[in-house]
């Protein structure tokens, strides 16, 4: 009897190893579809231009500041974890830049930030110019933020296009 008693605890021992194995797997599988459904429950942030300021750093380069606007759509905060942008005159590259820090983007609100670019003058080509002297220029900013939320981590593309971005 009593080799009859030890199968009957075995199993049931096994069936409880079972079941925190099963709970496991479990939470788990909803996790993973929680993450692959981030993207429905979070609004992509946008991002607008509010100007470029030159400021010469010596006889051959130049610091660009650019100053974006971040519109937080969602319901929940947003930590911008990293921002790299590269900027376009005339359709030729110029700079590119990256924020360094992590900023935090209250839920519903609009951030300013500025990400600095270091370029070179002879980048520039013949958009000098057109820079000094106000004229209009096309431009294009290309880049991607990695945002991170409560429920996890995405990264967003971004490009903004338009003309006669400096101001002096």
């Amino acid at each position: 009897m009593t080799r009859e008693r030890q199968i009957f605890s075995m199993k049931k021992l096994n069936q409880k190893e079972v079941r925190t194995h099963c709970s496991i797997l479990f939470l788990c599988a909803f996790y993973i579809f929680l993450m692959s459904c981030l993207s429905w429950i979070l609004e992509k942030p946008s991002f607008a231009l509010r100007g470029v300021i030159l400021s010469p750093r010596s006889f051959t380069e130049m610091n660009l500041l650019i100053d974006l606007d971040v519109q937080n759509p969602n319901r929940f905060d947003l930590t911008l974890k990293s921002f790299e942008c590269t900027i376009y005159l005339k359709n030729e590259e110029i700079g590119k830049g990256c924020l360094k820090k992590e900023l935090l983007i209250p839920s519903s609100s609009t951030t300013q930030i500025q990400v600095p670019i270091d370029a070179k003058f002879k980048d520039f080509g013949g958009s000098l110019k057109a820079i000094f002297t106000g004229g209009n220029l096309p431009y294009r900013i290309e880049g991607k933020a990695d945002v991170r939320t409560a429920f996890g981590s995405l990264k967003f593309p971004f490009s903004k296009v338009g003309l006669s971005i400096f101001e002096n």
